[in-house]
């Protein structure tokens, strides 16, 4: 009987290692699924700022064009609000149409926002190209 006895007590710590290991595993398991849905957040929400950063760039460009008739490139470093760090690059390019009697200006605009080094973990960008009109409605 004494035999049967020594022969399992191994088995316990046999099982006692497998459950650490296996516990350990899942614990690792989580703590990288939070570390993911952490970046995934992260990244989504850069990205809506880089998108809000973009159409900024294009409201500018809109009123420069429609308002004082220039149009060209700049290079806007915003510093307010969720956009502060955003480079936005604005190209603008014009071209004149007679509409009836009257010329019509339509005005095509590509507006780059970016954030943080190209290439490294914090780079964000968004481009968004548009077009405007000073045609009057009737």
């Amino acid at each position: 009987m004494t035999r049967e006895l020594d022969s399992q007590r191994g088995f316990s710590l046999v099982s006692a290692v497998f459950l650490l290991v296996v516990l350990a595993g899942l614990g690792v398991y989580a703590v990288r699924l939070n570390t993911l849905q952490q970046q995934t957040v992260t990244a989504s929400l850069r990205g809506a700022q880089a998108y809000e950063a973009a159409r900024t760039g294009v409201s500018w460009a809109a009123y420069q064009a429609l308002n004082g008739g220039v149009c060209g490139s700049a290079t806007l470093n915003l510093t307010e609000g969720a956009t502060a760090g955003f480079r936005v690059s604005v190209q603008c390019s014009q071209r004149a149409y007679m509409e009836g009697a009257s010329a019509v200006n339509v005005y095509v605009f590509d507006v780059r926002a970016e954030a943080g080094a190209y290439g490294g973990p914090d780079y964000v960008s968004r481009r968004l190209q548009t077009k405007f009109t000073d045609a009057v409605g009737s």
